[in-house]
């Protein structure tokens, strides 16, 4: 009794710090929202590197997954973002972090086609609303802020894995690497972001959405070119962007990427 009386103190000891931790680092991402002009507004969060006004810094967008949707503008904190904020990443890898969300019933992605039993997507001529957004909320954070054009990066998980291959297909220009995770994109538009160096992950046991979205991008990439990584997590599920975040190796190639 007094072993499981001890097990018990500690395991609440470890979630209280653990849920302390989270929070410090939540604060750190200030409440924003950037508005178009034409009364659109997304909502996001950003997270400042060291005021050191000399010096440019990357931007990295993190776009989160469907279940993070709505307008608290807290939701898309819960997963991934947070191992930008830890004190390690910040001062290794110091940037600008913009964390957008996504208002419900929409999507970061416009793609046609895709169903249940096919992996072939179709990207629309229009973003989405939201990407619309968020590609404005990019230019004019260019213009007033000290970022370093060459190091713009994207990455997203699960829907906003997605999203990610819309905004690098939709803009080939934009961004100098990307990090997907359990997502897909149009075949068709390997060519364009041939350039670009993407790292892709997927679990490969996922059952929300399909890990052929992933190798086929890969495949596509790879025979019009590209050199991409691609991490397949085995007995991994819809999570991968638990061990994808995780892994100090992805974030210190992200943030050796430029144009």
């Amino acid at each position: 009794m007094k072993f499981a009386k001890h097990i018990f103190i500690l395991l609440t000891t470890f979630l209280t710090f653990t849920c302390a931790t989270t929070k410090a680092q939540s604060s750190r991402f200030s409440v924003n929202h950037y508005t178009n002009g034409k009364g659109d507004t997304l909502n996001y969060r950003m997270l400042y590197p060291d005021s050191d006004t000399s010096r440019k810094y990357p931007l990295v967008i993190f776009l989160h997954g469907s279940g993070e949707r709505g307008s608290d503008n807290e939701a898309q904190l819960k997963w991934g973002v947070m191992n930008f904020a830890t004190d390690q990443t910040m001062v290794a890898h110091p940037a600008f972090v913009i964390a957008p969300q996504c208002p419900e019933k929409m999507s970061w992605s416009n793609f046609s086609g895709r169903s249940k039993g096919t992996t072939d997507m179709h990207l629309e001529a229009k973003p989405s609303k939201p990407m619309e957004l968020l590609i404005g909320l990019i230019h004019e954070f260019m213009k007033n802020a000290s970022i370093d054009t060459n190091r713009i990066y994207i990455t997203g998980l699960s829907m906003g894995g997605f999203g990610t291959y819309d905004a690098i297909e939709r803009y080939p220009d934009l961004f100098a690497a990307a990090m997907p995770v359990c997502g897909g994109g149009d075949v068709s538009m390997a060519a364009t972001i041939a350039h670009i160096p993407i790292w892709n992950f997927h679990g490969s046991e996922d059952p929300a959405v399909d890990p052929m979205y992933s190798v086929n991008m890969m495949n596509a990439l790879i025979k019009a070119g590209a050199h991409p990584a691609f991490t397949f997590y085995p007995e991994t599920g819809h999570f991968s962007w638990l061990a994808a975040y995780s892994d100090p190796s992805a974030l210190n190639w992200l943030f050796r990427q430029h144009k």
